[in-house]
């Protein structure tokens, strides 16, 4: 492997294409940190992640192994696409399933409460990001995923542009909008704490 960790994006595809696994090990040692960390901000469960981690490998190798991957681009743009568009099929299809309430008509999942760890170090873990967390949920769609792209899987606005079909300066003007909004419900938060 060694031997492959300063290829070309473009040709351990083609090696992968042509036979060689250990060049498709690559790839995905490459880019397997930002594609999880970019799935995870959007489902917010560790272990949905891991499934939707597995389904983007296995349609990139479909894709690869059948010659229908086009250069049309950068790998990585192309791979977060394929996650993204996972992800949002995910939530079209748990909104058309009925959620199960409780007789005081809260959601099951939001009653049920599956902790591995125990909850101090839990809870120390995970308070900030969950204020974080809470305060993009706020944000409109646009601008709350132009921050997780840039911040989270850490793209470029050329490829956080080419990931959401739209122009850099679009991606720029949501991000400093984003940026605002955020600072404003930060502010805001720190109030009312």
């Amino acid at each position: 492997m060694k031997t492959l960790e300063h290829v070309s994006d473009t040709e351990l595809i083609r090696s992968f294409q042509d036979g060689d696994t250990e060049a498709f090990e690559v790839l995905i040692y490459r880019y397997k940190d930002k594609i999880f960390s970019s799935i995870l901000f959007f489902v917010k469960d560790n272990y949905l992640a891991e499934d939707l981690f597995q389904d983007v490998f296995i349609k990139i190798i479909d894709t690869l192994k059948n010659k229908r991957y086009t250069e049309e681009g950068k790998f990585l743009p192309w791979a977060l696409r394929i996650a993204h568009n996972l992800c949002v099929d995910y939530f079209r299809k748990v909104k058309r399933t009925p959620a199960i309430k409780t007789s005081d008509n809260k959601d099951i999942f939001d009653v049920i409460t599956i902790s591995e760890e125990g909850p101090d170090h839990k809870i120390m873990q995970s308070q900030s990001h969950e204020r974080v967390r809470h305060m993009l949920d706020l944000l409109p769609e646009e601008q709350r995923e132009i921050i997780v792209l840039r911040h989270y899987a850490n793209l470029s606005f050329k490829e956080i542009a080419q990931i959401t079909n739209c122009s850099i300066n679009t991606a720029l003007g949501r991000m400093r909008y984003g940026l605002i909004n955020l600072r404003k419900l930060m502010a805001e938060k720190q109030i009312a704490l």
